[in-house]
């Protein structure tokens, strides 16, 4: 036991060495510690964190649905292993707000509440949780963002009236602790930077954003948060 313990460790190891530039090469390493052992949590959120990054920015359609879908699958297996764990519950939410995006309507709502109870539960366990705390933002930012009609119809119709609780004031709150907890996260700032930009808060937003090229690559979409804050900046300077 001992052994197989200690053979998926390294296969661990090696995946985490190169996670951050190739996720693709990483999943290679990951899944071997999986099959190995096959009651830890940790390789199956790996992979799911892993199959997420890819995804996040895949150009063909059907594949990053089903990059998605696989990414789920493996953070909720996680999940039943580790039922308490906090990255765990956050790498669930992380999962289901983005498969949430391929669903329609009444689907996005029903997923929507279970992102939003899982974060909640993370940070009950770590409450400075960067991801988690993260997530709470977002979940409030994109309930937000609904036009006012979807949201009466989703909270009305659909049973999401806990949609009801969603603010600005809470998304800004939420994104600016993130950004407390994990400085030199790239993505932190600029999903803030969007809140602030949403709210008219101009001078903020711009800062966020120009705050994304000084954070130094943790994960592997870094690059494209960095282009998406360039873009950020660049609309906002003609307002």
């Amino acid at each position: 036991v001992a052994g197989v313990a200690l053979a998926a460790m390294a296969w661990l190891r090696r995946g985490d060495a190169v996670v951050a530039t190739d996720p693709a090469a990483a999943l290679g390493a990951y899944r071997p510690a999986a099959a190995l052992d096959t009651l830890a949590a940790v390789p199956a959120m790996k992979i799911a964190n892993a199959l997420l990054d890819l995804a996040e920015y895949e150009g063909d359609r059907r594949r990053q649905v089903a990059g998605f879908a696989e990414g789920e699958g493996w953070a909720r297996r996680a999940l039943r292993l580790a039922p308490r764990d906090a990255e765990v519950l956050f790498t669930v939410a992380r999962a289901i707000g983005r498969a949430a995006h391929a669903q329609g309507p009444r689907d996005r709502v029903r997923y929507g509440r279970e992102v939003r109870e899982l974060a909640l539960a993370a940070l009950a366990v770590a409450p400075r949780h960067p991801g988690a705390l993260h997530v709470m933002g977002m979940w409030h930012a994109e309930v937000m963002r609904l036009g006012s009609v979807e949201r009466f119809l989703a909270r009305t119709l659909l049973g999401g009236r806990v949609l009801g609780t969603a603010s600005w004031p809470e998304a800004q709150r939420f994104l600016e602790e993130a950004v407390a907890a994990e400085p030199t996260r790239a993505v932190h700032h600029l999903d803030l930077a969007k809140i602030y930009r949403d709210r008219g808060d101009l001078a903020r937003a711009r800062a966020a954003a120009a705050a994304v090229a000084g954070c130094p690559r943790l994960e592997f979409n870094d690059p494209a948060y960095r282009l998406e804050a360039e873009a950020v900046l660049a609309a906002l300077s003609s307002r």
